[in-house]
């Protein structure tokens, strides 16, 4: 009898190992093909996002990648200009959300803190501007602009190539990305084009969001479930 009980008991135990090791693997599959959690943790994109939100991330938006790497096994659409993505620092290797505001043989340039694309002013109701000072050009010849900009260069070039930019053409297998609080976000301007094997992918909704800049830290709930665009 007591052989019996414990023959059962191990049999429980069994199925219980599986059930979790099956949850795991599940979730280790979600986590690197699927879906991801991201928490914004600056205020680079305010006020399209906020410092506090988190994003569900869809893996999925752009291509199949090797879980845990910057490898796609296939990559089947690039971003749209205006897209937000979610991407991995080159430099870095945490991950930033950013605005697509240039794709692949785009001239970028940037006067008086207005952005051109190909010789047009950007229509951007997105777009804020907080720092009412303007930083002047830096003074390098366009062919050795369009160079050192690619090596990314210009990491800590500060606001000289903030309010006024290049202009420089967006390298084929590469993306320009800013964030929309244009005065106070480090992006293409500053790190270079950015290569698609970067991208992770686009945000879905807020799940959460925190209040963590007033006085009262509290729950956005009016945020929760919004979708970003």
């Amino acid at each position: 009898m007591s052989r019996r009980r414990h023959s059962l008991r191990f049999s429980r135990l069994k199925g219980e190992i599986a059930g979790y090791a099956r949850a795991i693997l599940l979730i280790l599959f979600l986590r690197g093909f699927v879906i991801q959690a991201f928490r914004v943790p600056t205020g680079s994109m305010e006020d399209t996002i906020l410092i506090g939100d988190f994003l569900l991330v869809n893996r999925l938006s752009y291509g199949i990648r090797i879980p845990f790497t910057t490898r796609f096994l296939w990559m089947y659409r690039t971003p749209r200009k205006g897209e937000i993505v979610i991407f991995t620092n080159p430099y870095g290797g945490e991950n930033f959300v950013k605005r697509c505001v240039g794709l692949p043989g785009d001239t970028i340039e940037i006067k008086h803190k207005i952005l051109y694309v190909n010789g047009k002013p950007q229509e951007e109701p997105y777009v804020s501007h907080r720092d009412p000072v303007e930083y002047p050009p830096l003074a390098i010849p366009p062919s050795i602009y369009q160079k050192e900009w690619e090596k990314g260069s210009f990491r800590n070039a500060g606001g000289y190539v903030r309010d006024n930019f290049g202009p420089v053409v967006v390298p084929e297998g590469t993306i320009f990305v800013m964030g929309d609080n244009r005065d106070n976000s480090w992006d293409s301007r500053f790190m270079g084009p950015i290569p698609l094997r970067y991208i992770v992918g686009t945000p879905l909704f807020i799940y959460w969001s925190w209040n963590l800049s007033s006085s009262f830290p509290g729950i956005r709930w009016e945020r929760i479930g919004r979708s970003i665009r």
